[in-house]
Parts: structure tokens; sequence; C-alpha cells
């Protein structure tokens, strides 16, 4: 499975330091880090529960067995990747450590992706906002930019690209603000207390007993989450508001946080989706640091949304079904 983060979701890591340029000879016990890797697992995943169910303990034993074999530190992250491709759920990487896991979480919020997150084109009075990924600083700035113009040139309909999009962090939040009316409660992450302490699903009034989060920082999520049995999320309106049509374009590749904003925004009845079934990868990561020089991203929350349930496994269904590739000329015939 591809593993990205939800408020985290594109790979986190995919943005962070530089692989080394030479293999390295192994110095490396493989087998206790992956007792490690097991151990950080099932001491933060959001329901140790689930780590009970055979299709997580094959896993398990596999990346046991890899380790018996392993050679060097990129053969076993190499392993580990494949065994993890068939995993049980998402968001769930192996990387070379560069720093400590806390220097990953500052480096995510100050993250610059070097522009292209977030570009408006025009088909005549009809906006194209793409969002390739919701990583960095300046996708939030060109998703604003975008929708000043917008509010500036004057747009009949507007198109919300989001195919290629495998999620990131909180560029989701000006992304659906832009084009809300009012506050709009989304949905919220459980963490390993809830499910500790409760034995249901979320439910509405569940959420409605939460003060809503307002951290909106990578680090701060982190470490909210996992205090706290339900971390909901609102998503408040954000000027200049676009108020005409909004059509979502989606593929099996929409992923994590770009989930979240599909799934808002059709619950919200803010858009039309169009296109494929997402990916269903809506839970949330964070990086732990394992001995041996490695970081660890698991899955600490699931998420929940409001209208639509439990989006791990199951995606979000679009309102026009159709192939990614036709999804556009669907969006611009309606």
């Amino acid at each position: 499975m591809k593993n990205l983060l939800a408020i985290g979701a594109i790979s986190i890591l995919s943005f962070t330091f530089a692989q080394a340029d030479e293999p390295q000879a192994q110095t490396t016990d493989y087998t206790i880090v992956a007792a490690h890797i097991a151990k950080t697992m099932r001491s933060n995943h959001y329901n140790p529960a689930e780590l009970e169910a055979p299709s997580y303990r094959r896993v398990e034993a596999a990346v046991a067995a890899m380790a018996e074999t392993a050679s060097s530190d990129e053969a076993f992250i190499e392993g580990f990747r494949k065994i993890w491709e068939e995993g049980p759920f998402s968001h769930v990487e192996l990387n070379p450590a560069r720093g400590t896991a806390d220097d990953v979480a500052a480096y995510l919020d100050n993250l610059r992706i070097g522009g292209g997150g977030a570009v408006l084109t025009w088909q005549g009075d009809v906006a194209i906002l793409t969002v390739n990924t919701m990583m960095g600083l300046d996708t939030i700035e060109e998703i604003d930019a975008a929708y000043a113009t917008i509010a500036d040139k004057g747009a009949d309909r507007l198109i919300i690209d989001l195919r290629e999009n495998g999620g990131g962090a909180f560029a989701v939040r000006p992304l659906v603000a832009h084009v809300l009316e009012q506050p709009f409660d989304a949905g919220g992450f459980v963490s390993q207390r809830w499910n500790a302490e409760y034995d249901h699903t979320p439910t509405a009034s569940d959420m409605e007993a939460v003060e809503p989060w307002e951290g909106w920082s990578i680090r701060a999520f982190w470490a909210d989450v996992q205090k706290q049995p339900l971390t909901r999320l609102r998503f408040a309106p954000v000027e200049p508001v676009f108020m005409g049509p909004v059509y979502i374009l989606t593929s099996e590749r929409t992923a994590s946080a770009a989930e979240m904003a599909t799934d808002a925004l059709k619950a919200s009845a803010r858009a039309v989706i169009i296109g494929e079934n997402t990916a269903g990868q809506m839970l949330s990561q964070k990086i732990f640091d394992v001995p041996g020089g490695f970081h660890l991203s698991l899955p600490i929350a699931d998420y929940y949304s409001a209208a639509n349930g439990r989006i791990e496994g199951v995606g979000v269904k679009p309102d026009i079904e159709t192939d990614a590739a036709e999804a556009m000329n669907v969006a611009l015939r309606q």
C-alpha cells in the first residue's frame, strides 16, 4: 500500500532528507530493528486490537523473516516496503533517519516544496485548480492566490482536480475553506485512547461534545491527537469565498488528506464528485525513531467522516462515476 500522511498524506518522507548516495555495508542486526518496529507499532497504533488480526500477524512475521537475511540498510528498507505493499492498513513507511523524528516534524511544518503544488488554469469562464499535493507552505499560498484570482476575474464554475493528489497535510484547509459559506464539521480522528475507552465508533453527539481542534500544524497535531480520544476537525470559511458550482475530479490515486477534502466538500453539498472511487487510505501517521538509524511512520489515528463514516479501506464514492481519464471532459460538460 502507498503510505501517506493524513493531515497529514503524499508520502511525507518523499519531501524529507536525501537518501545516502552509496549503499551501506551491513553493520546492524536487523532482527533487533524488526523487533523494535513491532514494539513501536504495538505501543502507538491507533487500535492495537487490529494488530491481533491474522493479516497483520503475517506482515509482522514476514518482516522478522526478511530481517534475518537483509544485508544492508537499503535491502532492509526495500524488503519492508515490498511487504507493506500488501499490508492490512495504510500509512506505514520505513526510511533512513536524517536527524530525529522531532527534527522531521519541525521540517515538515516549514516545508516549501518549490512550487507547483496548486496550479490555476482556465477554460473560458471555468476555473480549473489542479492540486497535486496537500504538502507545503507554498502550496497553501498557491491555493489562497488561486482563489483570489478567481474572485478578481470571476468564474462561472470551479473544477478542482485531485486525481494525482496523494495527500499531505494542511493545504487541505484553504482548499475547502474558500468554498464554504458556513463553518462545517467534517469529522474526527480517533486515537488509541478512544479504542481503549469506548466500544463504538464516534457518533455525531460524540463529535459535538468535543471542541474543534485549532492547531493546524503537523507537530501540534501529532501531539494533540494522541492525547485526546477524539479530535474534531472543523473547516471555517476563508475570504474570498467562491459560491459558484464546484466539481472535484478523483481517481483511485486520490488519497488521504485529498480524500478528506473530497468527503468534506461532498458532505457539505458544496461539490459534485466526478471520477473514480478514491484510494481509501485515510489514517494519520506519525514518525518514530527506531534504533539502527531508521524512521518508522505508522498510523496513530483513524478518521471518521461525520457524514459518511470510516474512509480507510472504503474511500469516497463519486457522484458521477467515470474513468479518471474522462473526468475532466465530464466536468466541463456539466
